[in-house]
């Protein structure tokens, strides 16, 4: 059974970035099913996954805020900083053997969904915006298809 299901309010209308949240979540729903299992090298791996996994969310997030020109890309990357580090420790203490996949799991889950229905909405309309002048300037992506390729691949 999932732990989180995907709601149509958390789309942003940046199909990237909707991708990317959808996967953040089936991987804090893959937390939540490895945790079942109580094999602490599945839940391990299923960390890792996730961390690296929404760092390299926030790189792409935060490079296409900054090509959109989002007048406060400064205050949504430090919110990510913030994040990341608390996220850290809980890899640090995972890793020094401590149970923290419920504490994880719950921070992971009431974070992602108020960050996306506040702080990813906030940005959504000058991004989409700039993504719609974007396309018509350059219809092979450049930039997009960049960044995507550098960071996802």
């Amino acid at each position: 059974m999932a732990l989180l299901i995907w709601q149509n309010d958390l789309d942003t209308g940046i199909e990237e970035i909707d991708r990317q949240h959808r996967r953040i979540v089936e991987m804090i729903n893959q937390l939540h099913a490895a945790q079942r299992t109580h094999e602490q090298l599945a839940v391990g791996e299923v960390i890792e996954e996730l961390v690296d996994y929404t760092m390299s969310h926030f790189a792409f997030e935060e490079e296409l805020l900054e090509e959109a020109g989002y007048p406060f890309t400064a205050a949504h990357k430090r919110v990510h900083e913030v994040f990341i580090r608390r996220v850290n420790e809980f890899r640090l203490r995972f890793q020094a053997g401590e149970d923290v996949s419920d504490d994880l799991k719950h921070l992971l889950s009431r974070w992602l969904f108020n960050h996306i229905r506040n702080d990813d909405k906030a940005y959504a309309e000058d991004v989409r915006r700039h993504l719609d002048h974007f396309s018509r300037a350059h219809q092979q992506g450049g930039w997009m298809k960049r960044t995507l390729a550098r960071l996802f691949h």
